[in-house]
C-alpha cells in the first residue's frame, strides 16, 4: 500500500490504496537534484577563496596576510575580512529576498515553475562569476546565484514531501539533502583538481562549472510533472487525478485525492496565509519553521563544509592537503547520508536527531579541546601530523552525524507539517530561517575564529545541547503519516495539544463525522 500513518479517531493505521512505483521514485530523484546547486555552491565557496590566485586577485589584503601568518603572527586572524565574507555570504541574503516570491509563485503556479526559475538564475549567476572581472561582479554574481538557491529549496523539498507515499516520504525527501552532499563532495574534488593549476584561471574553473548542475535542475524540470496537491490548488483536478494515478500505480486514488480537495476546500478559506501562520492553531508550525532551521545552522555545519579549507589551511595543513582534506569530509557526508535515507523510515525522526546531537556535542568538544591545548589560542602553535589527522577525523565523525540527523531532517521535517493552507508561506520561512542564520555565521565566522580561536567550537558544542533538548520535548514523530493528516500529530503532543482547536480536523475526521 502506498499510505500510511494514524488513523485520526482511534489511532489504526491509515492506509491509501496504490504501490510505490518506479514513476514515482525516478520523479523524486530527478526533483532532488535541486539540491545539487545548493550543495556546490556550498563545497566551491571555502576551496575558491583558499586559492592563492584568487586571494591576489580580488582580496590583495588577505592574500598578503596569509602569506605574513608564521611565526610570532596570529593563524587564527590570517583570514579575518569582512569583504572576503560578504563574497560567501552575499547569496544568503538573495537567497533570504527572494524566498518570499518565490512562495507566491509556488502556490500561484506550482513548484515546477519555480524550480525552473531556480535553475535558471542559478545559470546566469555561475556564468557572470565565471567571467568576474571584479568583486562587484563576483557579488553580483553570487546575488543570482542565491536567487536561484532560494527557490530551488523553497520549491523542491515541497515537491518531494507531496509525491512521495508516506511511508517513503522522508527517503525520497533526503534524496535533495543527498544531492546536496553530492554537489558538495564534487566542488571539493573540482577545487583540488583546479587548485593544481597555476596559470590563474583555475578558480574560474570552479565557479564557472556551477553551471552544469543549474542546467541539470533546469532540464529535469522541464519534464517533470507537478505534483497533484499543486494541481488540485489550482484548480485542475483532472490533471491531479490523473498524476496521482500515475505515480500510484493504481486507478483507485478517490480517497487520496479526496483528502487533498477537502484540505484545498479548507486552504481557500485563508485570504492571506502569511497572517494565518501567526493564529495560535498554527503556533506549533510557526515555532517548526523558525526553530528548526535556525537550529540547524547553529550546528555550525555550513562554516565548516564552505570555510574547511580555511579551516585546515589555518591549523596547518598545506594548499593541497588543505583541499583534499576537504573533499575527504564532503565524502564522508555523502556516505553517512545514506544512513539516514536507509533508516529514517524505519526508526524515524527523532531518534536520529538525538543520536547525531550527541555525537555532534562530543566531536565539537574534543576539536575545541586539541586546537586550543595543542595549536594554542595565540595561535602560533603548530599541529604534528597526527594531531592534524585526529582533528580531521574528529570532523568527520562531527559531519557524520550532521548528515544522517540535522543535515536531511532539517529540510525533511519542516517540509512535512505544514497544513495546504500555509504551506508553501511555512516553506518560505524555513528558507528565510536558514539563509538569514546561514548569513549570520557566514559574516562572523573568520572574525569569531579570530577572537574566540578554539572556543568557536565549544560554542557550537553548547548550541548543540540546546537544541537537543528542544528535539527531547517539542519535536513530535511524524514518521509514516500522510502529509493531509499531520493535524493529528500536533492534537497527540503533551504540549502542542493545547493550541489546537477542536474545530481543526483532519480530512478524514471530517468524513467520520458527516
Amino acid at each position: 500500500m502506498a499510505g500510511g500513518g494514524l488513523a485520526p479517531s482511534n489511532g489504526q493505521v491509515k492506509h491509501y490504496n496504490g504501490r510505490v512505483t518506479s514513476f514515482v521514485i525516478v520523479t523524486c530523484v530527478i526533483a532532488a537534484t535541486g539540491g545539487l546547486i545548493f550543495g556546490y555552491d556550498i563545497g566551491v565557496s571555502g576551496g575558491v577563496t583558499s586559492m592563492d590566485e584568487f586571494l591576489e586577485k580580488f582580496f590583495p589584503s588577505v592574500y598578503q596576510q596569509e602569506k605574513t601568518a608564521s611565526g610570532s603572527k596570529n593563524q587564527w586572524c590570517q583570514f579575518d575580512s569582512q569583504m572576503l565574507t560578504s563574497f560567501t555570504s552575499s547569496l544568503y541574503v538573495a537567497g533570504l529576498i527572494s524566498t518570499y516570491f518565490a512562495s507566491m509563485v509556488t502556490q500561484a503556479f506550482g513548484r515546477k515553475s519555480s524550480m525552473l526559475f531556480g535553475g535558471a538564475a542559478f545559470l546566469l549567476g555561475s556564468a557572470i562569476n565565471g567571467v568576474a572581472m571584479n568583486v562587484a561582479m563576483l557579488i553580483i554574481g553570487r546575488i543570482m546565484l542565491g536567487v536561484g538557491v532560494g527557490f530551488a529549496n523553497q520549491a523542491v523539498p515541497l515537491y518531494l514531501s507531496e509525491m512521495a507515499p508516506p511511508q517513503l516520504r522522508g527517503a525520497l525527501n533526503m534524496g535533495f539533502q543527498m544531492a546536496t552532499t553530492i554537489g558538495i563532495f564534487v566542488a571539493g574534488l573540482v577545487n583540488y583538481g583546479t587548485g593544481k593549476l597555476h596559470a590563474g584561471y583555475g578558480w574560474r574553473i570552479s565557479v564557472a562549472l556551477a553551471a552544469v548542475p543549474a542546467l541539470i535542475m533546469t532540464l529535469g524540470a522541464i519534464a517533470l510533472p507537478d505534483t497533484p496537491n499543486s494541481l488540485v490548488e489550482r484548480g485542475l483536478r483532472d490533471q491531479a487525478k490523473a498524476t496521482l494515478q500515475k505515480i500510484r500505480g493504481t486507478d483507485d486514488v478517490e480517497a487520496e485525492l479526496q483528502d487533498m480537495i477537502e484540505a484545498t476546500e479548507e486552504a481557500k478559506k485563508v485570504s492571506d496565509p502569511w497572517s494565518s501562520i501567526l493564529r495560535p492553531e498554527h503556533r506549533p508550525h510557526l515555532v517548526m519553521a523558525i526553530a528548526i532551521p535556525m537550529f540547524q545552522q547553529l550546528t555550525g555545519i555550513n562554516v565548516i563544509m564552505f570555510y574547511a579549507p580555511v579551516l585546515f589551511k589555518t591549523i596547518g595543513f598545506g594548499d593541497s592537503a588543505s583541499l583534499m582534506s576537504a573533499v575527504i569530509s564532503g565524502l564522508v557526508n555523502v556516505f553517512a547520508t545514506t544512513v539516514s535515507i536507509a533508516t529514517v523510515d524505519k526508526f524515524g525522526r527523532r531518534i536520529l536527531f538525538l543520536e547525531g546531537g550527541i555525537q555532534m556535542v562530543v566531536s565539537q568538544v574534543a576539536v575545541g579541546a586539541i586546537l586550543g591545548t595543542f595549536f594554542g589560542d595565540a595561535g602560533t602553535g603548530k599541529l604534528s601530523p597526527g594531531l592534524a589527522n585526529l582533528v580531521l577525523a574528529l570532523i568527520c565523525v562531527y559531519v557524520a552525524a550532521f548528515a544522517w540527523s540535522w543535515g536531511p531532517l532539517g529540510w525533511l521535517v519542516p517540509s512535512e507539517i505544514f497544513p495546504l493552507n500555509i504551506r508553501s508561506a511555512g516553506q518560505s520561512i524555513v528558507v528565510g530561517v536558514n539563509f538569514f542564520f546561514t548569513f549570520v555565521i557566514a559574516q562572523l565566522f573568520l572574525m569569531a575564529l579570530c577572537h574566540l580561536k578554539s572556543g568557536l567550537f565549544h560554542l557550537f558544542a553548547a548550541f548543540v545541547v540546546v537544541m537537543t533538548l528542544f528535539v527531547v520535548f517539542l519535536v513530535p514523530e511524524t514518521k509514516g503519516v500522510p502529509i493531509e493528516e499531520m493535524t493529528l500529530v500536533w492534537k497527540k503532543h503533551w504540549f502542542w495539544k493545547k493550541y489546537m482547536l477542536d474545530d481543526h480536523i483532519t480530512p478524514s475526521e471530517h468524513r467520520r463525522e458527516d
